[in-house]
């Protein structure tokens, strides 16, 4: 699964209601116990690299677990666990097991919670717990109707700060959640909105295959399938392009397309 579409993994017709945020845990829970033997900087580093093996899972785990590390070394920065959370949604995609995928999701907006109490106003934070709250409601349904309030404030306040954010991040997570949730009374859904964000995020990052996704995605459900197709037909090249240079993440983009193409 792409990261266009991992970053709303929302249920919204979840029976009853759970709290979406709780009390987190020690940042040296979160962390499995380990203690950062290595200055900040080099565990960001290395975390990096790791992050860099993709679709290698446990090199993915092993950035996960350095990211954590780097965020206890610097209590005063936040890019240890902005890298954690990074790391977790990667996970939750690729991760087989319900019990694993849940727990990763938990463990990330614990980590996003922490992200907000050392910067408190960091638009990362914001954005990146967004995408975890909406991980959790996937995997834990009866949290949504709790995340879903939180989780669009969240992509607004870090869209209005910071657009470029994430390629265009926040414009195309929101347009994904709008034209995907149920409409008013039930929920916030707005295709014609999510149009206009969806273009946005092609305004912003018009080469990054999830925009053109998004915005193929949004075209359709507001009934023009024509432009939809060239929106996606412009995503295969896009990605195409992207996995000849060895992006990692450009055959799930790739492959996306091209479902979309044959639907």
């Amino acid at each position: 699964m792409t990261r266009s579409r991992r970053l709303l993994p929302l249920v919204l017709a979840a029976a009853g209601c759970t709290a979406a945020l709780k009390e987190p845990p020690p940042l040296s829970t979160l962390a499995g116990g380990a203690v950062a033997e290595a200055p900040a900087g080099a565990l960001l580093q290395e975390a990096a690299e790791e992050y860099a093996k993709r679709p290698d899972v446990a090199a993915v785990r092993r950035a996960d677990a350095l990211c954590l590390e780097a965020a206890q070394a610097d209590e005063a920065d936040v890019a240890g666990l902005l890298c954690s959370m990074r790391a977790k949604a990667w996970l939750v995609e690729h991760a087989k097991d319900a019990k694993d995928r849940t727990d990763l999701a938990v463990s990330a907006v614990h980590t996003g919670q922490w992200c907000l109490r050392r910067v408190g106003d960091s638009v990362p934070c914001k954005y990146w717990l967004a995408v975890s709250l909406g991980m959790q409601a996937r995997e834990k349904p009866r949290t949504a109707d709790d995340a879903i309030g939180r989780i669009v404030k969240l992509l607004r306040e870090a869209g209005a700060a910071d657009p470029e954010l994430d390629e265009a991040g926040p414009e195309r997570i929101l347009a994904l959640l709008l034209m995907r949730a149920p409409g008013w009374p039930l929920g916030p859904g707005d295709v014609e909105e999510a149009l206009g964000l969806a273009r946005k995020a092609v305004a912003i990052r018009p080469n990054y295959p999830p925009n053109q996704l998004a915005l193929g995605e949004a075209l359709a459900k507001n009934g023009d399938r024509t432009k939809a197709r060239a929106a996606y037909a412009r995503a295969l090249e896009l990605a195409s392009a992207a996995a000849r240079s060895g992006d990692p993440d450009a055959p799930a983009w790739g492959s996306e397309a091209s479902a979309r193409l044959r639907e």
